[in-house]
């Protein structure tokens, strides 16, 4: 909608200040287990890694890597072994051939099921020397082991087996008749955590070292051991060995008097056990004569052999901080949290500058049709950029991680003479059911210095379905935020609640069924004493009777008092079957705005429009003949429910 008029120009100035974000997996609350168990501690479905592979530069996986969602072999083997980083979706159970088959899992890769639907069977992830910084999560890898070959001397079908890998994190997954060890971490491995897995029904079930050298640093929390005979795990000429919050129970074979055991500090290990629980367990924890073992606050349960202790072993606190949970508490929380969670995997979080160095890098990243929940978390800072969310890839959240919306600012200076009214958007979201929070989207454009006058200039433009924004301001003068539609006949929703928007000529515009609630919108004056602009600029389809619900909020200006419009019928392209509607209710409206507040457009009347206010407020509410008012029955059909609802019930303003 081009108008030529004169703008004064208002620079605006944020700081940067960059800060950071990490993030592979998801946080949320497992099914449900025993109806007395505790809650779960902070971490212990975080998605950032603890304990030694937190260190030394941390462990991030294919942070900084395109998603991508397998399902068959082939493409596991192709991203797990590929070059650059990825982070890999599980979403299948994937049977490898042949029997025993090896996927390679390179440098820089998360590897993390999909709730519970992630399964490796028959296979083993395998990580090569110099393997480095891996997350494996959330898996089933299960299946491995020949009928009737318990020991497995004859075959090596692990199911996670790395040599001389550093920065791994294995974590929640579950591993289950494997043959032969159902993880192995193997000559000279280093920072490595190995959290919250179910080990079940196996022979040599977790074993560390196969090296002379003193190298490996580990870290083993909150694990089951259930169903499993040996190496529980057996730590063989570790540096360090860190075991705490690990529950230990039904062994197999527990007849055998020297194979069937719990925890073995072997050759040179300094190992320390905290808090764990041992239930029914023969030789719960032992040590070498050329070990050190130091143990406290476990309990011991109808446990029957070695208890080893010697040796003062190393302060797990001179190299990280942890939560040690009360030993007590151990068998709930790890039977409750331990293994595959539904929640894990069914989102994934893109840090911004952390793991990618632009918002669009971030944007990118992520899959085309992706199914599950992506955030983009955008740290505070100035982002001089233009975004464009494409209608292949939905379900993005985008959030700034600051304080006040203000922090995280994503901004540039593009004018429809440039890029046309699409192209001059900072922002642009085709997709369905996206989300913003916690941000500030800004066009700058600067009309004086480039001598234009009249210039659309978008801060954002929606055409997607389903979009939310929350806690953002929208920064601009002509045609600020444009809701819309991909045709004039196709319904989009939109809903913005707790927001700032300012602008003057139609700088709330287009199509889209679209509540602003509970906000503050500034309508800024162009410095004229008769006409400063207008607020709304809807172009409804006709047969559609829900357009624009501005309620419960407040109207601002900085112009005199009788100099701004509520709005005008936009009919683009002069299409008669678009008929704006608006209704303003429950609205505070400053002294700005015109007795008459609705005028025409292009040769069309608003009094053919469908413009409404019911209970508006304030100085510029006074009714006049020129201000149609909402009756109360028709009112109570034009809530916002009535207007997000659609035929699919969509309720954002219930969350």
């Amino acid at each position: 909608m081009h108008l030529h008029r004169n703008k004064r120009h208002r620079t605006r100035a944020v700081l940067l200040a960059l800060g950071t974000a990490v993030g592979l997996g998801i946080a949320g609350p497992a099914p449900a287990g025993h109806a007395a168990q505790p809650a779960a501690p902070p971490d212990r479905l975080s998605a950032t890694p603890h304990g030694f592979a937190a260190l030394a530069g941390g462990t991030t996986g294919g942070a900084g890597g395109k998603v991508v969602t397998v399902t068959t072999q082939a493409d596991l083997e192709k991203y797990a072994a590929a070059p650059e980083p990825y982070i890999i979706r599980v979403a299948a159970t994937i049977t490898a051939e042949p029997f025993g088959a090896n996927v390679v899992v390179a440098s820089d890769k998360t590897i993390v099921g999909v709730g519970t639907r992630g399964e490796l069977v028959q296979g083993e992830l395998h990580l090569n020397p110099g393997t480095s910084n891996v997350i494996i999560r959330n898996l089933t890898i299960r299946d491995s082991a020949v009928a009737g070959n318990w020991d497995c001397k004859d075959t090596d079908f692990d199911g996670v087996q790395m040599d001389t890998a550093d920065h791994v994190w294995i974590d929640h997954n579950r591993f289950s008749n494997i043959c032969d060890g159902q993880l192995d971490i193997r000559k000279d491995s280093d920072y490595i955590t190995v959290s919250d897995n179910r080990f079940e029904n196996n022979n040599k079930t977790f074993g560390i070292g196969w090296t002379p050298n003193v190298v490996t640093k580990i870290t083993i929390d909150h694990n089951w051991f259930s169903g499993t005979k040996q190496r529980n795990p057996s730590a063989d000429n570790c540096a360090y060995a860190h075991l705490y919050n690990n529950y230990l129970t039904a062994q197999a074979d527990p007849g055998d008097p020297v194979w069937t055991y719990g925890n073995w500090s072997r050759g040179k290990t300094k190992m320390v056990i905290e808090n764990s629980y041992y239930d029914s367990v023969q030789h719960p924890y032992q040590a070498d004569a050329t070990a050190e073992l130091v143990q406290r606050g476990s309990i011991l349960k109808n446990t029957t052999g070695r208890t080893d202790a010697w040796g003062t072993a190393f302060a797990p606190r001179d190299f990280y901080a942890y939560r040690l949970d009360p030993a007590a508490a151990v068998p709930a929380l790890v039977e409750r949290f331990s293994g595959p969670q539904r929640t894990i995997g069914t989102s994934t979080t893109l840090s911004v500058p952390g793991d990618y160095p632009t918002v669009q890098a971030a944007i990118d990243a992520v899959p085309e049709g992706n199914d599950g929940r992506i955030t983009v978390a955008v740290a505070p800072g100035t982002y001089r950029e233009k975004v464009y969310i494409p209608a292949s890839k939905p379900k993005i959240d985008l959030r700034g991680t600051g304080h006040d919306r203000s922090d995280t600012v994503i901004v540039f200076d593009t004018p429809a003479a440039y890029g046309g009214s699409t192209g001059s958007a900072t922002v642009r979201i085709a997709a369905n059911d996206v989300t913003a929070r916690h941000l500030t989207f800004s066009n700058d454009f600067d009309e004086a210095a480039h001598e234009l006058s009249g210039e659309q200039a978008l801060a954002m433009k929606t055409t997607g379905d389903r979009i939310v924004f929350e806690d953002t301001a929208f920064l601009g003068n002509q045609d600020t935020l444009m809701t819309d539609s991909p045709k004039l006949k196709q319904i989009a929703r939109v809903y913005v609640r707790d927001a700032y928007i300012e602008g003057d000529v139609d700088f709330i515009y287009g199509r889209a069924t679209t509540v602003i609630e509970r906000s503050v919108i500034k309508a800024l004056s162009r410095g004229s004493d008769t006409n400063n602009g207008y607020i709304t600029a809807a172009s409804t389809w006709k047969e559609n009777p829900y357009g624009f619900l501005i309620t419960d909020s407040r109207i601002v200006s900085d112009a005199p008092a009788g100099t701004f419009h509520l709005g005008r019928p936009w009919h683009p392209g002069g299409d008669p079957d678009a008929v704006a509607q608006v209704l303003i209710r429950d609205t505070e409206l400053p002294a700005a705005i015109k007795a008459s507040p609705w005028t025409d457009m292009s040769g069309f009347s608003w009094r053919d429009a469908r413009f409404s206010e019911y209970r508006t407020s304030g100085p510029g509410a006074d009714v006049t003949a020129d201000r149609p008012q909402l009756s109360d029955a028709d009112a109570a059909g034009h809530t916002v429910a009535d207007y997000l609802g659609g035929t699919d019930g969509w309720a954002p303003q219930r969350h």
